[in-house]
């Protein structure tokens, strides 16, 4: 047993450098095959359906995201495809630039105004095991919270295509193989500090284990800061676009906390866990942060009004 471990750590020193770039290069690849094939592996999941059929686009929808595409700049739309989806904000997938080009999936309650809501209220929506009552107080405020003018809804739209079109996936994808590398590299530094690169192996065990941790720590770190570069380029790009869009955005995130506050009350026990008083959504944990706070990307958005810089 010693000696078949002896042989995998001699392996691995020999090898070191061609192993952590076929790793590195693997996890890249890994993380990068969902957007690779949106059409294959994104789309199903979020695809709308009604009667055991998918849902198409319906016109209003699909003239939105053409005009959408078009003030954005974009030349040529046949990168990106949109398709109805559940759920109540757009989602998005996949590289502009690649053979499969991008997906976008919007919402049916983009259908609705305020005068015919019924792309929302004609959802069973269920919070707790129970039917939302669209006609009750709680009802009526998440109904108004989820219908948006025209003017949110190509904010919304454009915020997709804008981190799609920024390569928004290739620097999520690249985190976790960069955080591999350096986690490589924090290694090779504190052997060489400590003089222990070729020391005993209990040694070089410790450095590695630090190391290790170092770099569990760097990813979460990057991941956060990335993921918040994204969004807060995101909105900067998309709500750049006009004072129309920039005003879109204000309301798109002003809904969306009303609608998380609405939640929040209707989830009983799990709401507070889940929202925070202000609609923000709560850290995953306590390392990482993962959601960008709504109520700061709306203030950049504000500023963005009040300097005249749209």
């Amino acid at each position: 047993m010693a000696s078949r471990f002896i042989k995998l750590s001699a392996f691995l020193q020999k090898y070191q450098t061609p192993l952590i770039i076929t790793g590195c290069s693997g996890i890249f690849a890994a993380n990068l095959f969902y957007n690779a094939f949106p059409d294959v592996l994104f789309r199903p999941v979020y695809q709308a359906w009604y009667r055991g059929q998918p849902v198409s686009l319906s016109k209003k929808l699909e003239d939105v995201f053409q005009q959408v595409i078009k003030e954005y700049g974009i030349t040529s739309s046949k990168n990106f495809t949109a398709f109805p989806s559940f759920g109540f904000h757009p989602v998005s997938a996949g590289i502009p630039w690649l053979p499969a080009g991008a997906q976008i999936g919007i919402p049916e309650n983009f259908i609705s105004t305020p005068n015919n809501p019924s792309g929302i209220t004609n959802r069973k929506v269920l919070i707790n095991g129970e039917i939302v009552d669209w006609s009750s107080d709680s009802g009526c405020a998440l109904k108004d919270a989820l219908v948006f003018s025209l003017d949110a809804q190509k904010f919304a739209i454009a915020r997709e295509v804008a981190c799609l079109q920024s390569g928004g996936p290739v620097l999520t994808a690249a985190v976790a193989p960069f955080c591999l590398a350096g986690t490589w590299l924090y290694s090779i530094v504190l052997k060489q500090m400590f003089w222990i690169r070729t020391g005993p192996a209990i040694f070089r065990g410790i450095a590695n284990i630090v190391a290790l941790g170092l770099g569990t720590l760097f990813y979460f770190i990057t991941s956060d800061a990335v993921n918040q570069w994204i969004d807060y380029s995101s909105d900067w790009k998309a709500a750049g676009l006009s004072c129309d869009y920039a005003k879109g955005g204000v309301e798109f995130y002003d809904k969306i906390l009303s609608r998380n506050k609405t939640l929040r009350s209707l989830m009983g026990e799990k709401g507070p866990k889940m929202y925070a008083s202000s609609g923000n959504l709560f850290p995953a944990n306590l390392i990482q942060l993962k959601h960008t706070p709504y109520t700061s990307r709306r203030e950049r958005i504000l500023a963005l009004l009040k300097n005249n810089e749209v």
